[in-house]
């Protein structure tokens, strides 16, 4: 009943956002276009219009995924200023993915030697903390802690990981999925402490992403020294496949075995069946295209937080489209187009 007081606004600006996205004739239209200047022209029709009008001749792809991301990041930080508790919570919990990205692409980067400059213009602003650049001075985990994350929020994620090890590139995978474990269980109590219609449509859509999260930790770790007990270690504790499924692809040796669990959980039978036996290269799209049908069933009940969720990661999708279709236009691939463009309408 009291929602409206407090929530009333931003759900309305946030449906309001939703009906800018880009439609499948959109999409058909920007599929045709020869050079990233037609893309542009094209998408100077829609509210990405106003970010790209300045933009000189020629473009370049990252210069329109950048600008394209800065709208996502003005909504965002709109939205975030008129939240009030708990729903500012609830929004700052979305960004806390992009933090953990953030700081994995600095570590991997400094470690292999590359400019940090570099590495700060390739962040995700969404994820960007007052102390990230000082994260190319730690050594291990241990100082990565002490010196940099633990004034950030991720600090709490942090108590799985902290070893005194050196950093190499398998400690640092290991230390993004820990990171993510434990992120995704904070989020999930956080909306279950909320109730109501929220904690039912995030618990749908939590659990779906610490599924595929489990499903893409076990088939890149098929091959690995990874162990079985680290596998698990590395799943969520909640989800469809919490816990039976878990002790199943712990112990899965390649894609059919994968493909065999899952096929015992008819919401994922369907993800699974349109994928030839085999073959996992197009399985990354069909986890995609369930997760929007997912997002968009999200906005069809009113008076709950899962809309500001959704809206993000759809807005997130959109911008990984436009960044396929300009990557295919600039390379003279237009045969691969579709391959990954993931229709949101």
């Amino acid at each position: 009943m009291t929602f409206n007081i407090h929530g009333g606004y931003l759900e309305a600006i946030v449906r309001g956002y939703r009906a800018g996205l880009l439609t499948a004739a959109d999409y058909n239209n920007l599929c045709q276009c020869e050079t990233l200047d037609d893309i542009k022209m094209h998408l100077s029709a829609t509210e990405y219009g106003p970010y790209l009008q300045n933009e000189p001749s020629p473009l370049h792809t990252t210069t329109i995924v950048e600008k394209c991301t800065l709208k996502l990041v003005d909504e965002y930080k709109h939205m975030l200023c008129q939240a009030t508790e708990p729903l500012s919570t609830f929004l700052e919990y979305i960004t806390y993915g992009h933090m953990i990205d953030n700081v994995v692409l600095i570590v991997t980067g400094t470690l292999h030697e590359r400019d940090v400059q570099e590495l700060l213009e390739k962040c995700h602003p969404l994820g960007m903390f007052d102390s990230i650049a000082t994260l190319a001075v730690a050594q291990n985990m241990r100082e990565l802690y002490r010196l940099v994350l633990v004034d950030t929020p991720l600090a709490p994620y942090f108590s799985e990981c902290i070893t005194s090890e050196d950093l190499d590139d398998m400690n640092i995978e290991i230390m993004r999925n820990t990171l993510y474990k434990a992120y995704l269980e904070d989020f999930y109590k956080f909306c279950q402490k909320l109730g109501g219609a929220t904690a039912e449509i995030m618990s749908d859509l939590l659990a779906f992403e610490a599924d595929r999260r489990a499903v893409n930790i076990t088939i890149n770790s098929i091959g690995t020294e990874l162990t079985r007990d680290d596998r698990r270690k590395l799943y969520s504790n909640f989800g469809l496949l919490y816990p039976y499924g878990h002790e199943e692809l712990a112990v899965c040796e390649d894609i059919d075995q994968v493909r065999g669990v899952m096929e015992k959980y008819p919401p994922y039978q369907s993800i699974f069946s349109k994928l030839s036996y085999g073959e996992s290269q197009m399985l990354d799209k069909a986890f995609y295209e369930e997760e929007v049908k997912r997002l968009c069933l999200a906005f069809e009940q009113q008076f709950h937080y899962g809309v500001f969720f959704a809206y993000m990661r759809l807005r997130e999708q959109e911008i990984r489209n436009l960044m396929w279709i300009s990557e295919c236009v600039a390379q003279n691939q237009k045969s691969r187009v579709h391959d990954s463009v993931v229709f949101i309408f």
